[in-house]
């Protein structure tokens, strides 16, 4: 069985990366001088003037959340403060479970369409939804002039209560009002396939259900290819990252022994370090990891230590260069501080904060020119977005000019596809590539 470690929690976003969780006034900074004591009475003084005099009465906790928050965000892009909901809605993000009806939904023509059939046994199947229908009315409120945000979030509550849809589809003669139990609604983290005698796993996230997810996949690919099997591909294109503890129980899962990553501080006694444990769960099989510029943070960590300890060979574009840490820190009324508080390193003690990990075989994935156009892009223009572009964010020990990050986009035709068709060809001998499989080091290869 893979090992699920507990440690430690990494973000979820491209912009959040590996976060520990603190007890309440865990960690309580040295005291203050009196001159910063001189300063915080100038905000006390601002605050009260602000209250006091402003043309319209603010909202007290409103101004105490954006001071909070401006002061957080004034570090880098990564620390921020959370009001009760955000702190709320991370937790239930970063657990993959929710009380829904599970569905995956987007916006069209300002009402919401279902995106691919429902999960098996959930609320939605068991109503009937179909991919491709129109969510119009949520308990009775027209669902257009609402964000797709602010819809999801209507139609997600507590397990057990009740949510009435009206939905349009194509070929009714009129719509289709519906009444729906929310259910536990489980967020499937991983894919995975055969493509012929190679299995494939897609990580879209890292929650508590990937770990879990993994196993599944490589164990029923096993199953299914036996003797044929040729090699497995693992996907972490556009996966913007999650929790570090299921990256490192990832990086685990491939690997026999030796580093995974390591944690640095601002105090050296701060350092931690994340080894693997005997087990190769695919046996040595070759692998190739597949990234791009919107792989992030924890995908890093996962790509990093694989192409470090040269079990993997790493195909793609340079990633998004996410290596910093964040603590997440409970505060009162449930509220909650993302704040960075360390940087992370790959095994040879490389930082890709500001950098990115580049891939052992670039294999670059234009954007379609009619994708550009709808963008208000010049053909000529390339895309890509990384850490290093972000404003205020922490300049890395590693970063250079030329910056981090790729274009991350990954066409729906799998024929099209020329990183993952570059890494199956690998699999399946029709290409070779001196960095496939990955050569060892010589004092490891004596050994």
């Amino acid at each position: 069985m893979i090992r699920k470690l507990s440690i430690l929690f990494a973000g979820a976003l491209a912009g959040a990366a590996a976060v520990t969780v603190v007890g309440q006034n865990a960690g309580v900074a040295n005291a203050a001088g009196s001159d910063t004591y001189r300063q915080l009475a100038i905000f006390g003084d601002v605050f009260e003037r602000v209250r006091a005099q402003y043309v319209e009465e603010p909202d007290d906790q409103k101004l105490i959340e954006t001071a909070i928050n401006g002061m957080l965000t004034s570090l880098d892009p990564h620390s921020s403060y959370m009001n009760a909901k955000e702190a709320q809605d991370m937790r239930t993000q970063t657990r993959g479970q929710f009380g829904g009806l599970g569905i995956q939904v987007t916006m069209k023509d300002e009402v919401v369409l279902v995106e691919g059939s429902p999960f098996a046994d959930s609320p939605a199947e068991k109503a009937g939804i179909l991919s491709g229908d129109l969510i119009v009315e949520i308990d009775g409120d027209p669902v257009r002039g609402l964000t797709l945000s602010e819809a999801v979030e209507k139609m997600k509550g507590e397990i057990g209560t009740d949510v009435k849809l009206t939905v349009v589809r194509e070929g009714a003669e009129k719509p289709i009002r519906m009444s729906l139990t929310r259910d536990l609604i489980t967020v499937k983290s991983v894919k995975f396939e055969e493509i012929g005698d190679v299995g494939y796993i897609k990580v879209n996230s890292f929650n508590e259900q990937t770990t879990v997810g993994l196993e599944e996949g490589i164990e029923e690919i096993k199953a299914k290819l036996g003797d044929k099997l040729k090699g497995f591909v693992l996907d972490l294109r556009s996966n913007p990252g999650g929790l570090l503890d299921e990256a490192v129980s990832v990086s685990d899962a491939f690997l026999d022994k030796g580093e995974i990553v390591s944690t640095r501080g601002r105090n050296a006694d701060e350092t931690r370090r994340y080894n693997a444990r005997q087990g190769d769960e695919i046996a040595g099989e070759p692998l190739v990891v597949l990234i791009n510029g919107g792989s992030a943070s924890a995908s890093e960590i996962v790509a990093g230590a694989l192409q470090d300890q040269r079990r993997a060979t790493v195909v793609g574009s340079r990633s998004f260069g996410k290596g910093s840490v964040q603590t997440i820190i409970p505060l009162g009324s449930a509220g909650a501080m993302r704040l960075t508080t360390a940087l992370y390193y790959t095994p040879s003690g490389s930082s890709i904060q500001g950098r990115g990990i580049d891939p052992d075989i670039v294999v670059d994935q234009p954007l379609p020119d009619e994708i550009k156009a709808q963008m208000g892009l010049d053909p000529e223009e390339e895309v890509s977005r990384g850490e290093s572009s972000l404003r205020g964010h922490i300049t890395g020990a590693e970063e250079t000019d030329e910056g981090s990050g790729s274009s991350s986009y990954v066409p729906p035709e799998r024929d099209k596809d020329l990183q993952l068709q570059y890494a199956l060809d690998l699999l399946n001998g029709v290409k070779t590539n001196a960095m496939f499989p990955p050569k060892q080091e010589a004092k490891a290869a004596a050994n």
